[in-house]
């Protein structure tokens, strides 16, 4: 079957969608980003993973969040986001925030692992032939390397950087002490840090007590939640059982044993929350995030454009009133 040639919606900034600045930069993202870490490996198919992209971007969803190792198998979506920008999206490149990391497992060895500086460069090189591109517009460090220098893994970044292969450097997942280094290493060295990438929802609130957010401000730098919705918990998929398709049916990375009934009573009360607000407990979830200014985006997982629009709508209403927030905190033990 030989796909329509697309054309971009002509009022896909038009039709809702709120852009927040990134710390103290010039670049705006989408309050909400589509992030390809599931479905869109080589397990889906092709045809899907190009409907939910190409719908994204007729939402006014322009920034495209991916890593090394997202699939499966490793490099797998990538590649399938390579195939559907050459076919389609190769002309909207100037609209488009393209991400990738590297510092998790992708190849074996000693280098295809964590911060060194020849994998990240070597990790970057296979990340752009795959996904067809000259550069990338951000480039993160996906994790801290506790036996790398971080010098060195800074360095790289800011290397990466003015060779042109990105424009931006970003940190992902690293604890406040190695974070206000790499804050002040990239702008002592005029490469700032645009981005912070951290797991923040209702339920993991680390970023809060780890002071991340403040900290992220204090450096300039945007900060971008993954995980918003816990995987799935943060919707009501859950609620009266286990689906068969469901991530915690595969008993991966959302395990089924996290599922308690006490767990799935506090779901409930959430849940029952989010109905007298009018939104869903997954909109409520993606709302609670956005409520806060120090936050620049957050990554939603899809695996149909039914729940892109679904999570859409969370932008409507990001305002909540000190009871409900009090409240939040209560049944999640805050």
């Amino acid at each position: 079957m030989i796909n329509p040639v697309y054309a971009a919606a002509f009022d896909r900034y038009d039709n809702g969608m709120a852009y927040r600045r990134c710390g103290r930069s010039g670049i705006m993202l989408p309050a909400v980003s589509l992030g390809l870490w599931q479905n869109f490996g080589d397990t889906a198919p092709l045809s899907r993973s190009r409907e939910m992209l190409l719908h994204a971007f007729d939402k006014g969803i322009c920034h495209f969040d991916l890593a090394n190792n997202y699939g499966p198998s490793y490099g797998s979506a990538e590649a399938t986001f390579g195939r559907i920008f050459k076919s389609d999206l190769h002309p909207y490149r100037d609209e488009m925030f393209i991400s990738t990391k590297a510092g998790y497992d992708m190849w074996p060895g000693p280098y295809g692992n964590f911060g060194s500086r020849k994998y990240l460069m070597s990790s970057l090189d296979q990340s752009l032939k795959r996904m067809g591109l000259d550069y990338v517009d951000i480039f993160y460090s996906h994790r801290f390397d506790p036996d790398t220098p971080l010098q060195e893994t800074m360095q790289a970044l800011i290397d990466i950087v003015r060779s042109g292969k990105a424009l931006y450097a970003g940190i992902s997942n690293y604890p406040h002490q190695a974070a206000e280094y790499a804050y002040r290493y990239l702008a002592d060295h005029d490469v700032p840090c645009l981005l912070h990438q951290v797991k923040y929802n209702m339920l993991h609130r680390v970023p809060e007590t780890d002071n991340l957010l403040s900290q992220a401000k204090e450096a300039g730098s945007g900060l971008i939640a993954f995980s918003p919705l816990a995987q799935g918990l943060l919707t009501d998929r859950y609620l009266n059982g286990i689906p068969s398709d469901s991530r915690a049916a595969r008993d991966f990375t959302l395990k089924k044993d996290s599922l308690t009934p006490e767990f799935i009573e506090r779901l409930s009360r959430l849940n029952a929350m989010a109905a007298e607000r009018g939104q869903t407990l997954a909109q409520m979830a993606l709302a609670w995030n956005l409520k806060d200014d120090n936050v620049t985006s957050v990554i939603i997982g899809a695996s149909s454009t039914a729940q892109i629009d679904d999570n859409l709508q969370a932008i409507r209403n990001t305002c909540f009133s000190d009871e409900e927030l009090k409240l939040i905190n209560e049944i999640t033990g805050a």
